[in-house]
């Protein structure tokens, strides 16, 4: 049988900047959990043959019913408890992808991806993947950085003083689905776990592990729609993003079968509160 490529989907972040007191892949942009988002545009790629969610234990139950209230995650998912950082989160659902792998149809790929970055488009999935299948054993969406940026010395009793000015065009704002080579991956969290169970020094994204192996990782483009939610204003303009594929006036692909509802109700201030359960079934 061909490889396949699967993906673990992290579902754990608190919510607290969204005035939540749940995980913020349960809360609604049009309709629909972010964590619904994400994974119904992993499915419809076409890419994915299989999908592990983290979450918190006490929010399995929630998240489980969100996915299933999710029309267009067509491929099979399971939810596993994650850890008490987004590298030990992964590496829980890498241990279950590992676990359950058929070893007549072994996985090729596999995507890490956020469910706070709910509208990567499946097109995005499907570049990240040919790029790892041509023989990038570590791939990263990236935008270029459009802002000027300084590098300063921080000064604990008065204005952080600037040191230079960063060449921006050599810079790239990285964005999930992350893609990695199966055992590449592997390999760069077995090498990392010591630094996975402390939040201060726990990778905060996966090609970083891949880095400190001294291994290669590429840069793909990324996309405007691959925002990171994380305050209400990104829910709006994540709202406003959808709103606008949904009417044809964006040439960007949201690549979501769930996406035929408008938006205008999505706030510029406030979070639509999702009606899941704060705690598991």
């Amino acid at each position: 049988m061909t490889p396949s490529a699967v993906a673990v989907l992290t579902a754990a972040g608190s919510g607290a900047r969204l005035g939540l007191g749940y995980p913020k892949a349960l809360a609604e942009l049009a309709a629909c959990t972010l964590v619904g988002h994400a994974a119904s545009r992993l499915s419809a790629s076409g890419e994915i043959t299989q999908i592990v969610v983290t979450a918190p234990a006490e929010h399995h139950g929630a998240v489980s019913d969100a996915l299933s209230a999710t029309p267009g995650v067509t491929v099979p998912w399971r939810v596993v408890e994650g850890g008490p950082s987004r590298q030990a989160s992964v590496a829980a659902g890498l241990a279950e992808l590992a676990r359950t792998m058929d070893a007549v149809a072994p996985y090729d790929v596999v995507l890490v991806h956020d469910a706070a970055r709910p509208l990567a488009s499946a097109a995005l999935v499907s570049r990240v993947v040919a790029a790892v299948r041509e023989g990038a054993g570590a791939v990263v969406p990236g935008l270029p950085v459009t802002d000027t940026i300084k590098s300063v010395a921080v000064s604990a009793d008065g204005p952080e003083r600037v040191t230079g000015t960063v060449d921006r065009s050599v810079l790239r704002a990285v964005q999930t689905p992350q893609g990695f080579a199966w055992d590449l991956l592997l390999r760069a969290h077995e090498a990392g776990a010591d630094r996975a169970q402390d939040e201060s020094t726990a990778a905060t994204d996966d090609s970083s592990l891949v880095e400190a192996l001294g291994e290669a990782v590429h840069v793909v483009p990324g996309e405007a729609a691959a925002l990171k939610i994380t305050t209400t204003y990104d829910l709006a303009v994540a709202g406003l993003l959808l709103a606008e594929a949904v009417a044809g006036t964006d040439a960007a692909d949201t690549g979501s079968p769930v996406t035929s509802q408008p938006t205008t109700a999505v706030p510029t201030t406030g979070v639509p509160k999702t009606a899941v359960p704060t705690t598991g079934a």
